[in-house]
């Protein structure tokens, strides 16, 4: 009797102990599968776009997982309607340039051909094409393709290798030739988006965005010259982009892509372009003339000194020395038998300022004149025997002919 009863209360105080401890445990359940609960750094609730609601869990309302932003494809951000955009607009007016060349073998003095590419923009309907001088400088000949696939062989225009500009023709059908809109580079401003628009590494038209990294860089392309004004973007720029257009938000060309600063060759964030206004004085030039017809100041060798450029040469004749320029004096003097000749320097100007801007380099003072027109007059501030002299200096024209890489149209 005694372990009957004994085993009867052991049996309820267990079933007690047992019902308590299943309430206390079936909550604790319940909230470790509740969505709106996180766990160690990962969101459990499904991730929504800001101003939509949330998702009701309920098996009434879930009869698909995917929220209808996600199901409805033409629900386009405003960036990612700009992109397309722009793409749209302009893609059938970049076209893609291939090059053949070949090069002396030093060892055997064999030919040995090379192939190159880069991109190109179509500037108008007589089939003129905008691309950098570097794409096409010395090979023997050139093929653009065009948006639709066809490849037509491109002939000469002309070419600025100071700026690494160069215009090359196709003659192809009006309608397959589609130009694009120039903007103006005069008003830009860092942290604008940009679209670039090329052929990297042959992959055609093929579209980065960014923005512009930097204004007024200054970029070595040929020789000791450096263009000025150079825009820096941050767009991704490989090989194969060299020619192709910079734009803006609007579609308008505002750049041609020219170089990259890279340590493996390939897009390090750091590009750069032409500015289109220079692109804009300088191409009717090459396509009437075939080369840049740059104003002539008549000065043909200076000394870089900390305070100005000091006149070593003048070209006989020209407008600095009609204006009243003074270079070196040779001094002659007679030593007995003989008459030794000596230069004297300080006879000459030093040119400090040109319109009222200091003038430290050469490469600013030659970039200030091509800046100007032939037959403009300029002020040149110099200084003279301790004094300080204002010259006007009535520009000349001259033309800086070009070698054509291609046959001439």
């Amino acid at each position: 009797m005694r372990i009957f009863v004994a085993c009867l209360c052991s049996a309820v105080v267990g079933g007690l102990t047992a019902g308590a401890f299943l309430q206390i445990s079936a909550p604790i359940s319940i909230v470790a599968q509740d969505q709106g609960q996180r766990g160690p750094g990962f969101p459990m609730s499904p991730f929504l776009p800001p101003g939509k609601a949330a998702i009701d869990p309920s098996p009434a309302k879930t009869e698909s997982s995917t929220p209808d932003f996600w199901q409805n494809p033409d629900e386009l951000s405003q960036e990612e309607q700009i992109s397309i955009a722009v793409y749209e607009k302009v893609n059938q007016g970049v076209v893609n340039i291939t090059t053949k060349s070949v090069r002396t073998d030093n060892l055997f003095m064999l030919e040995v051909p090379e192939e190159g590419a880069g991109s190109g923009v179509v500037l108008d309907l007589a089939g003129h094409i905008l691309t950098n001088y570097h794409v096409i400088q010395d090979v023997r000949e050139v093929g653009v393709t065009l948006h639709n696939g066809e490849t037509y062989d491109a002939t000469y225009v002309g070419a600025d290798p100071v700026n690494d500009i160069a215009v090359i023709r196709v003659e192809a059908p009006f309608d397959l030739l589609h130009p694009v809109t120039l903007g103006d580079s005069s008003n830009l401003k860092v942290g604008m988006n940009v679209y670039a628009i090329g052929n990297p590494f042959g992959l055609e038209r093929t579209l980065t965005r960014g923005i512009i990294s930097s204004l007024n860089r200054s970029l070595k392309i040929h020789g000791d010259r450096s263009i000025k004004s150079i825009i820096q973007i941050d767009a991704a720029v490989n090989p194969g982009n060299s020619g192709g257009p910079v734009l803006d938000s609007h579609g308008r060309m505002i750049g041609i892509n020219t170089a990259i600063y890279s340590a493996t060759g390939q897009s390090a964030g750091v590009g750069f372009a032409i500015p289109i206004n220079l692109v804009n004085r300088v191409v009717p030039q090459l396509i009437r003339h075939g080369r840049v017809i740059r104003p002539e100041i008549g000065i043909s060798r200076v000394y870089e000194t900390g305070k100005g450029l000091l006149v070593a040469q003048l070209v006989p004749g020209g407008p600095a020395e009609q204006a009243g320029i003074k270079g070196p004096e040779t001094l002659r003097e007679r030593r007995g038998p003989f008459v030794v000749e000596r230069i004297d320097r300080k006879a000459a100007d030093l040119i400090v300022a040109l319109d009222n801007q200091p003038v430290t380099s050469v490469d600013d003072f030659l970039g200030d004149i091509e800046s100007k027109n032939p037959g403009d007059t300029i002020e040149l501030t110099v200084q003279r025997q301790g004094k300080e002299v204002k010259i006007p200096v009535r520009l000349g024209g001259g033309i800086v002919p070009s070698k054509p890489p291609l046959p001439n149209k």
